[in-house]
């Protein structure tokens, strides 16, 4: 479980407003809440206390350490982390006792787990009704496919975002896992938590914010959706504006193998891409007449193939809207990267311009808060000894023997 934050347990019944320490801490626009984050999967990302729950319904416990350390030094960064068994009826009274305190509980196990639990919804809004109870579910919490497992390639599949990608003549291709884990998934959760916090803020209630991943890979298509209701878009891949069918908005091989990215799409961007490439002047109007875009693709390939790719980076105009496609290890040497304990990691984003973020720890090892944690929650020491010996908890030195 994840812990954000620092909201003492004897300010509970305080008023928000007066309590929250506002702009301190490393969490900017979040610090002074605090949100509990069950470890199920890799459903969003947040800065919280982490629980390592074990609930024997954990799938990534089949995947190697070796397989998930890097991206743990990522996604846990900021976290504190402590290692709960809900199996026992200690530690499902210990996590209640933590909800008392917390501003947010996020879950991502499939749907029924935390009810079976005796932790859903219901039993932690009685114990704090200001609670914002996040959950978020691959297939959604309802329907043939709920109790399914799954990963980022089934959800998008099932949502349609699947099939737009790739070549008309080729397979769809997978887009890594940013669409629905990470896309769809994670930030969609967080909006819907900062609109339930802020309504809370306000005097409401706490109240279930929940989403799927197949939801929100769908709520990302609305564009595409729009397009499609005025008959501006095709079912069949690769032939549409933004599906790489239109010539100029598609990537091109240079001649040292690596590639560019054309994204001319206005007319003046157009006619920029045409005329710096010396490609011939009755393109220009091929434009907006999809028969001629075949011959025009040729062309432009062509034209691509025959200087390196950051030769055109850097002479081409910029209204010709020409971006050099760089391999993952070019980009983390960009702004949009840092360096953090040895490993390329995304900047704190987005940018706070009075309360910057910033990374204040490194990703936690498994119950490395575990007795840090439950002290700032008042839990007392012999009640940690206690649960500790019946192996309810795990600290930091258990973890490591």
């Amino acid at each position: 479980m994840t812990v954000t934050g620092s909201t003492p347990p004897e300010d509970e019944h305080r008023s928000t407003r007066s309590t929250r320490r506002r702009g301190s801490g490393p969490g900017s626009g979040g610090s002074g809440c605090v949100f509990l984050d069950h470890e199920s999967s890799a459903a969003g990302d947040g800065d919280g206390i982490r629980m390592t729950a074990d609930t024997a319904e954990g799938p990534l416990r089949h995947i190697s350490v070796l397989e998930l350390a890097a991206a743990h030094r990522i996604v846990d960064r900021g976290k504190r982390l402590i290692a709960v068994d809900l199996r026992h009826a200690e530690g499902r009274a210990l996590l209640l006792d933590l909800v008392s305190s917390a501003d947010v509980l996020v879950e991502g196990f499939r749907p029924g787990v935390m009810e079976r639990l005796g932790l859903g919804p219901q039993p932690c809004l009685e114990r704090r009704p200001r609670l914002v109870y996040a959950r978020l579910t691959g297939f959604g919490r309802a329907g043939p496919w709920s109790e399914r497992p799954g990963h980022d390639l089934g959800f998008c599949a099932l949502s349609g975002a699947l099939a737009l990608t790739g070549p008309a003549d080729g397979a769809p291709l997978p887009a890594a896992n940013a669409v629905a884990d990470m896309g769809g998934g994670g930030l969609m959760l967080a909006m819907g938590v900062i609109a339930a916090l802020l309504e809370a803020e306000r005097g409401g209630a706490g109240q279930v914010v929940d989403t799927s991943m197949v939801a929100g890979a769908a709520s990302l298509l609305s564009i595409v959706l729009g397009l499609r209701a005025s008959g501006l878009w095709s079912d069949r891949r690769g032939t549409n504006l933004l599906d790489g069918g239109a010539p100029y908005y598609a990537t091109y091989r240079c001649s040292d193998e690596r590639y560019v990215a054309v994204a001319a799409l206005e007319e003046p961007f157009y006619r920029a891409l045409v005329e710096a490439l010396g490609i011939d002047s009755r393109a220009l109007a091929w434009r907006d007449d999809p028969g001629q875009w075949p011959l025009l693709r040729r062309l432009l390939a062509t034209a691509f193939a025959r200087r390196p790719r950051d030769d055109w980076a850097a002479e081409l105009p910029p209204d010709a809207c020409v971006v050099p496609v760089l391999e993952l290890g070019e980009a983390v040497s960009g702004s949009a990267y840092t360096v953090h304990a040895g490993i390329p990691q995304p900047v704190p984003g987005p940018h706070f311009g009075r309360t910057p973020a910033g990374i204040s720890r490194p990703a936690p090892e498994a119950g490395q808060h575990t007795a840090e944690v439950l002290a700032s929650y008042g839990v007392p020491q012999t009640r940690v000894e206690t649960l500790a010996a019946q192996g309810v908890i795990c600290r930091e030195r258990q973890a490591a023997s």
